[in-house]
């Protein structure tokens, strides 16, 4: 015990001693600003400046990593959302700033199972629980039912399991909730909903304690929930999936892993926090996200010491690795410094690794909508959805000055491709204005009629909420 508070206390003042540095270069390269990060080292130190990039909106288009010894060195080529540099001042100063105050930041791994205010102004809900059609309808009524507006939300749905953080506040102070009663009645009504008719079904109500990122709490409930472990159905979609491999380099007591898949923002962040989650820690490594796939290469040490070293790879990536590795090589290691050293080991890795990728590629439609907040928008929105036959895969809610802007990706419950002429019923009920269609138009299919109704489908096709007055267009 009293090793490990000296051990601590030590790493604590090299810290001290070694503040954090920061610089940014928008000489080197033509087309990304270039952000060098070095430190004394820690565990989770990866994560926690990945993390500040991304919740900048920054898009990562290369990373060179190297944590050898006690000091933590990385390289970050970034852009804005549109693919342009970083040009503004305040914002190049913004970057420093955030990153230096990122260090001083724990990623939340709390696991209560009670209620509690995570701020004076909304009380944050974690649901977890087997996805069905109309779920988040019926989470977001009982919640409406509860006099509880969310402001903020975050769903994720992956292999028939679902994971949600949820801000709401209360309806007649606008603040958090903190009545025991009342949070313990919250609790137990929402557990209902997820359990639905199936009472042996897992499902977990809970608030986060402190500090809570949205995105890195669904990928630790989502783990924890097991949503890696495949079903029967999902060897159907095998051929989508990324490719995973991971090989032990014997005589370095390296495990190597090889991701390669199709590049999209936050996918670094997405990865790093399942190796995090499951107590691998980065080493060293190289990221390449400029061309149409990115492609990562991983490796985990098993010796406290070890060195960085050059390896070729002979595997169908090879091509993709050299390149690589011409630049900087990508390197982790477990914890309890040895390798995934059985198979069964090896492909929970894999699985796990897959399953962090899938989480955020959304099935579906598209859809935005911008306007007013007010009670119970989530509740009418979401019941929409569900009366013409739709479900929805992801969800972001935000509030913002009165403003509400919600983007959903949505497809038919039967797995169809989306029928054009019921998009266009529910923008009519909603509001044209109010509810734009975004993204891949491939997702949709030419107007037709469908010789199925569903029974309340036609409650609103004279009266809108638009035309009700009980949504108004931000524009």
């Amino acid at each position: 015990m009293d090793g490990d508070l000296s051990s601590s206390w030590y790493e604590k003042f090299i810290r001290g001693m070694n503040p954090p540095r920061v610089v940014i270069d928008n000489s080197c390269c033509p087309n990304a600003t270039v952000i060098k990060v070095d430190s004394a080292n820690k565990y989770g130190i990866l994560l926690e400046v990945v993390q500040v990039l991304i919740d900048l909106n920054l898009i990562i288009k290369k990373a060179y990593i190297s944590s050898d010894g006690g000091w933590f060195m990385d390289v970050f080529n970034v852009t804005d959302p549109e693919g342009k540099k970083i040009e503004r001042q305040k914002q190049l100063d913004d970057i420093k700033d955030y990153i230096r105050e990122g260090f001083s930041f724990v990623p939340s791994q709390s696991r209560s199972v009670d209620f509690a205010p995570s701020s004076l102004d909304h009380t944050s809900i974690e649901l977890t629980g087997t996805d069905r059609p109309g779920l988040l309808s019926e989470v977001s009524a009982v919640l409406t039912d509860l006099k509880c507006n969310v402001v903020n939300a975050e769903v994720w749905t992956h292999n028939a399991r679902t994971a949600a953080v949820m801000q709401v506040t209360d309806e007649g102070t606008g603040s958090a909730i903190t009545d025991p009663q009342r949070l313990s009645k919250i609790k137990q009504l929402l557990c209902n909903v997820l359990k639905g008719n199936d009472r042996h079904r897992r499902a977990k109500t809970a608030v986060s304690m402190g500090i809570t990122h949205k995105e890195r709490r669904l990928h630790q409930l989502m783990f924890d929930d097991r949503d890696y472990e495949k079903s029967d159905e999902d060897h159907e979609a095998e051929h989508r999936r990324p490719k995973v491999t991971v090989v032990n380099w014997f005589d370095k007591d390296y495990s190597v892993v090889t991701v390669r898949c199709k590049d999209r923002p936050k996918l670094l962040f997405d990865t790093v926090c399942t190796l995090t989650d499951m107590q691998y820690v980065v080493f060293h490594g190289s990221v390449n996200a400029e061309g149409p796939e990115a492609f990562q290469v991983l490796s985990v040490i098993g010796t406290p010491k070890g060195k960085t070293l050059m390896k070729r790879y002979g595997t169908d990536c090879c091509m993709y690795v050299l390149n690589l590795i011409t630049v900087k090589e990508y390197y982790i290691r477990h914890i309890d410094g040895s390798p995934a050293n059985s198979e069964g080991e090896r492909q929970r890795v894999v699985q796990c690794l897959e399953a962090a990728i899938e989480r955020r590629v959304s099935e579906g439609v598209k859809l935005e909508l911008s306007t007013g907040d007010r009670m119970g928008l989530l509740s009418d929105v979401t019941r929409i959805f569900r009366e013409h036959g739709l479900i929805v895969t992801r969800a972001e809610v935000s509030t913002r000055d009165g403003k509400a802007v919600n983007t959903f990706y949505v497809r038919d419950a039967a797995g169809n491709t989306l029928d054009l002429k019921t998009l266009d019923d529910i923008r009519s009920e909603i509001g044209q204005t109010v509810l734009q269609v975004k993204g891949n138009s491939d997702d949709l299919k030419s107007p037709q009629e469908s010789s199925t109704r569903f029974l309340l489908s036609g409650l609103f096709k004279s009266r809108s909420l638009y035309n009700l007055g009980l949504i108004r267009s931000y524009t």
